[in-house]
């Protein structure tokens, strides 16, 4: 089955290249019928949905994880446009301090993370809180493929194919109280596996914190996700489960999640805590609102070089504006960063 956002703002279908075809322009003019035909011929579809990462090392994955890529919606792809970020890009260029401060560090230092076993904590303002093991959290959700895009507040940026769930349906499976307005997530607290969590230069308070609105949590384009490019989440991106909220900054999409907490107050969050002046609660992505040290009104996409700096203007809430812009309806967005 197929899953298609008609938004104006998505990354269409016409935007998309897979991977192993964008490193191959001789395959274009087939690729394209085989596009169409995933599209339009559901029996094909399957064959076209196992192969099109090809390149990706899928690697052993748990045995959870493989049931449910089985029965995953997949999005539709075709080959004109933009092109879906390399996976090495994607997976070794990274923000993830809790293995070292350097975009390299995550790839070179995450392999020692132990993601199994792994449960997750729901807590606070919700009428069924417990402690679930991965597989029993993620159990009653179908796995759906949500091509996005991803915009540090670095000014870099990628096209991410991930394979998640809403959150929202989490959210109301947990059945949040009437005094539940924010939602608040940790991340894992481990420095025996985590290098950067036990570096004396780190001003990081572990372990990392973010937070959402209650209704942004609750908006169809929030994801928890497991996986990316047909396979699970690599340790540097946040294995086994990270948040995706495209509209906004990276930094917001925390990774490794070990609790998710349901509360009545704006739940402080650590780079707001560090650097209250350049990092709001809000994040969303504003070309019209520059970082204190840089311009946010263009972005640099990966892969890029010296030759082929890649560069374009970045767009309001990273695009998704037409879905998500009714959210801050009178929120002054310049103060509200």
């Amino acid at each position: 089955m197929l899953i298609k956002l008609p938004r104006s703002s998505d990354c269409k279908a016409a935007e998309i290249t897979p991977e192993h075809l964008y490193f191959s322009r001789r395959k274009l003019l087939g690729a394209s019928l085989a596009g169409f035909a995933v599209s339009a011929l559901p029996g094909l579809g399957r064959a076209a949905e196992a192969s099109r990462y090809s390149d990706v090392d899928v690697g052993a994955a748990p045995g959870w994880f493989s049931e449910k890529l089985g029965a995953t919606r997949w999005q539709a792809v075709t080959v004109q446009g933009e092109a879906i970020t390399p996976f090495k890009d994607a997976t070794h260029y990274n923000n993830f301090y809790e293995f070292g401060p350097d975009k390299g560090d995550p790839a070179a230092n995450a392999d020692s993370l132990p993601t199994e076993p792994w449960s997750v904590v729901i807590d606070g303002e919700v009428g069924k809180p417990g402690r679930y093991a991965l597989e029993d959290f993620v159990k009653p959700y179908q796995l759906e493929e949500r091509i996005y895009r991803l915009r540090c507040v670095e000014a870099w940026s990628m096209v991410i194919p991930w394979l998640g769930f809403p959150l929202a349906q989490v959210l109301k499976q947990v059945e949040p109280t009437s005094k539940a307005r924010y939602v608040r997530f940790e991340t894992l607290d481990d420095p025996q596996h985590m290098p950067g969590q036990r570096s004396g230069f780190a001003l990081i308070d572990w372990p990392y914190r973010e937070g959402l609105r209650l209704d942004e949590a609750m908006h169809p384009l929030a994801i928890l996700a497991v996986g990316m490019y047909g396979r699970e989440l690599p340790n540097q991106n946040g294995a086994p489960l990270r948040l995706v909220v495209p509209w906004k900054y990276g930094f917001k999409s925390i990774k490794s999640i070990v609790r998710i907490s349901l509360v009545a107050e704006q739940p402080g969050t650590t780079w707001q805590g560090l650097a209250p002046t350049e990092y709001g609660f809000y994040a969303n992505v504003n070309p019209q609102v520059d970082h204190p040290r840089w311009s946010q009104a263009r972005e640099r996409r990966l892969p890029s070089g010296l030759f082929s700096p890649n560069v374009r203007d970045t767009q309001m809430f990273n695009g998704y504006a037409d879905e998500v812009a009714s959210l801050y309806t009178g929120l002054d967005l310049r103060k509200n960063y």
